[in-house]
C-alpha cells in the first residue's frame, strides 16, 4: 500500500491526439465535460510521448500543462515524465535544419528520425517558450513508493546514473545546456526497448529496481500488441509480465489501439 492513499491512475503514449486522450480521461471521471479536471485527490501520471504520430501534438501539451494547473486545487496531482518523442522534438528544435544560429553537424541525422517517427511541421511551428521550458521539466524516472515508472522499457536510463535523482538531473541538464550529442543520446537511449522481456527479463527488472527502488515498474513506449502478439484493435487492458514485476500500459493508439487509462 503507497504511503499516500489518493489513487494513482497512468496513462502513456497519447501521441497526438487531444480529443481522444480528453475522452479516455473523461471515461475515468478525471475531467468533465469541458476538459477541466474532476478528478478531486486522485494522481494522474502521464508516461510520456505526447505529441508526433497524431495531428496535434502541442493540443496533447496544453491539455496536460493546463490539468496539472488545475488538480491541485482539489488536492489531486498530475505529473508527466519525458518520453523519447519529447527529447527528439527538443532535438528537432534545437539542433534540426532549420534551428537558430549555426546548423548542428547532427541537423540532418534529427531531420531524418524525426521525419520517420511521425513528427509534424505544425508542431515544431506552434512550440512556444512556454513549451519549450515545460518540456524540458519532466523527469526521465518517477519513484512514487513502490511503483518505478518509466516511459521506456529500457535499462539505458542507467547510462546516465545510479540513482533516480542523478539520472534525472543529468537528462535535464542534456537537454538545457547540452550540445546536439548529449540531445541525440536522450532520444536514442530513451527509444531502446524489450529490456523486461523474454527468459531474462523478470532477472533484469529485479536488477534494476534493486538499483533505482521500487517493487514493480509501469511503462510505455512499447505498445502491449508489440509484446504479446495480440493485434492493437484487439487489446482490452493493460499487460503484466516479467513474472509480474512489470506493467506495459501503452495500447497503442496510433496503430489502432485503445488509449488506456490505468489505476495502479
Amino acid at each position: 500500500m503507497s504511503a499516500d492513499e489518493r489513487r494513482r491512475i497512468a496513462v502513456s503514449d497519447p501521441h497526438g491526439h487531444p480529443a481522444e486522450l480528453a475522452a479516455a480521461l473523461r471515461a475515468a471521471g478525471l475531467v468533465d465535460d469541458e476538459g477541466a479536471w474532476r478528478g478531486t485527490d486522485a494522481r494522474l501520471f502521464v508516461l510520456g510521448d505526447l505529441l508526433d504520430r497524431g495531428p496535434d501534438g502541442i493540443g496533447v501539451i496544453d491539455l496536460v500543462m493546463r490539468l496539472a494547473r488545475e488538480a491541485p486545487d482539489s488536492g489531486g496531482e498530475v505529473r508527466s515524465l519525458l518520453g523519447n518523442h519529447e527529447a527528439l522534438a527538443l532535438g528537432m528544435h534545437d539542433f534540426g535544419p532549420v534551428s537558430d544560429g549555426a546548423p548542428s553537424p547532427r541537423a540532418q541525422t534529427f531531420a531524418s528520425s524525426w521525419m520517420r517517427n511521425g513528427g509534424l511541421a505544425s508542431d515544431q511551428e506552434r512550440l512556444t517558450a512556454g513549451h519549450l521550458d515545460w518540456l524540458r521539466s519532466p523527469p526521465a524516472i518517477i519513484l512514487d513508493d513502490d511503483l518505478l515508472l518509466l516511459h521506456s522499457d529500457t535499462v539505458e536510463y542507467l547510462e546516465w546514473g545510479g540513482t533516480v535523482d542523478q539520472i534525472n538531473t543529468t537528462v535535464r541538464a542534456a537537454l538545457t545546456g547540452g550540445g546536439a550529442d548529449e540531445s541525440w543520446l536522450c532520444w536514442e537511449r530513451l527509444t531502446d526497448r524489450y529490456a523486461f522481456m523474454g527468459e531474462g527479463g523478470a532477472a533484469t527488472a529485479r536488477d534494476l529496481m534493486a538499483t533505482l527502488g521500487g517493487s514493480r515498474i509501469v511503462h510505455g513506449h512499447s505498445i502491449i500488441a508489440d509484446l504479446t502478439g495480440v493485434p492493437p484493435p484487439e487489446v482490452t487492458g493493460p499487460w503484466s509480465y516479467a513474472d509480474g514485476l512489470v506493467l506495459a500500459i501503452d495500447g497503442g493508439l496510433y496503430a489502432g489501439g485503445p488509449l488506456l487509462v490505468v489505476h495502479i
